[in-house]
């Protein structure tokens, strides 16, 4: 007799997923939004996805970004090309997030509730009726197994909600507003908790609808706001030691042994900028935005700020976007006297525009007289002001002419500007 084995499928299970996508990655410097940055074949983003995809237990997911940034999830979440075939009867949302990560997911939760009954939705039979679950997730924790995934969805139907996490490995303490131990807490009884976080769906909505009416704002996760009005707790199930949030950009090499095929989008470029300046009676001398108490002053179409011409030319070369005399021609009357700071603003507006962000700014100022040293520190904060960068990314340091020349003999200022650029 001829026998055939058939191989047990995973079924869906009414359930939805969420991608918390939503933060600024403010953290990650020069890289940019972490969830958009290309990983295996795909991005960050598309990465994790695959992970609850590949289970095939989910109706829907929902997939919350930062506010005019639609079009960018859209192309991470679907950048890697198996997203796409293994979403295919599965509802895919994008939702716009809020201030906080509580907002962001109640964002997620009301949209999911309405798109359930929206029957134009490509999964007709799904959209009919409101997920039994929802997992919520880290859209920066591509790392997961599709094993942890399957367990989270397995406690939450058995308990209400359920969370991985792992043991702490360093003896942890609790300390006091002034930094002394006020508590010495046992690593047996602590975890620290991961993403998926899984819970039963009616009563994960309805609990965020309450915290909004109560005005209750301040929840780290969605564990806790679970644990404040339910009296199921959660249930706490096994992490796994590479289900890292990426949080820095280190957080991309070797994780746990495993090299990930991360390929670095950033492109550096450098640019220089020089000017020069006579020096005459009855014009303020004006350095970096800041007036320097002389008796000579910096003759010019502007208001003369040699510090900041030589910046606006070096940002805006670095960027190829033009110079100083191309950007605010000198015969233009209308710049007659101009605020050189306003002139970098409006040049440095156009450069951020075009995706670079300051990496660097190293300045030198060339003056004999008067002495710089004494108002270096104010020029930097003022120069950091105007850019709106950390004045730790700006320095100034000061040469005099050794009575040499036209800067020695008094009769000039002169300045150069170098500075880094980064772009994804």
């Amino acid at each position: 007799m001829r026998t055939t084995t058939s191989t047990k499928k995973q079924s869906r299970q009414n359930a939805a997923f969420v991608l918390v996508a939503a933060g600024s990655s403010s953290r990650m410097g020069a890289l940019g939004k972490k969830e958009w940055l290309p990983l295996n074949g795909g991005s960050v983003l598309s990465e994790a996805a695959l992970v609850f995809l590949k289970t095939k237990l989910f109706d829907s997911a929902v997939v919350v970004y930062p506010k005019n940034e639609l079009a960018a999830a859209k192309k991470a979440f679907y950048q890697n090309p198996l997203v796409k075939q293994l979403s295919q009867g599965v509802n895919v949302i994008f939702t716009q997030g809020g201030d906080t990560r509580q907002q962001s997911v109640f964002n997620a939760l009301k949209a999911l509730s309405a798109a359930c009954l929206d029957r134009s939705y490509n999964n007709k039979a799904a959209a009919a009726a409101k997920p039994r679950l929802v997992l919520i997730h880290d859209g920066a924790r591509p790392f997961l197994s599709p094993s942890l995934v399957k367990k989270t969805v397995a406690a939450t139907l058995k308990y209400g909600a359920a969370v991985p996490a792992l043991q702490p490995v360093e003896t942890q303490k609790e300390m006091d507003s002034s930094s002394k131990i006020a508590r010495h807490l046992k690593r047996s009884s602590l975890a620290a908790v991961q993403t998926p976080q899984g819970f039963l769906f009616p009563e994960i909505l309805e609990f965020h609808k309450k915290a909004l009416k109560e005005q209750k704002n301040a929840f780290t996760d969605d564990t806790e706001i679970w644990d404040n009005y339910s009296d199921k707790k959660t249930r706490v199930i096994p992490g796994e030691p590479q289900n890292i949030k990426i949080t820095y950009p280190n957080d991309f090499g070797a994780t746990f042994g495993q090299e990930r095929n991360l390929v670095q989008p950033t492109v550096f470029r450098i640019g220089l900028g020089t000017d020069l300046h006579r020096l005459v009676a009855g014009r303020k001398l004006i350095l970096g935005g800041v007036v320097l108490p002389y008796n000579l002053g910096e003759d010019g179409h502007s208001d003369g700020d040699a510090l900041l011409h030589a910046i606006t030319d070096a940002l805006l070369g670095a960027a190829a976007l033009g110079d100083i005399g191309s950007y605010f021609p000198p015969e233009d009357p209308k710049w007659k006297d101009a605020d050189s700071a306003k002139l970098l603003q409006a040049a440095w507006k156009d450069v951020k525009k075009a995706g670079w962000k300051l990496q660097n700014l190293d300045c030198v100022v060339k003056l004999q007289e008067p002495k710089f040293l004494p108002y270096r520190q104010q020029v930097r904060q003022s120069i950091a002001r105007i850019l709106g960068v950390s004045v730790e990314q700006v320095f100034v340091k000061a040469k005099t002419g050794e009575r040499i020349g036209p800067v020695g003999l008094c009769q000039a200022v002169e300045t150069e500007a170098v500075c880094l650029l980064a772009k994804n």
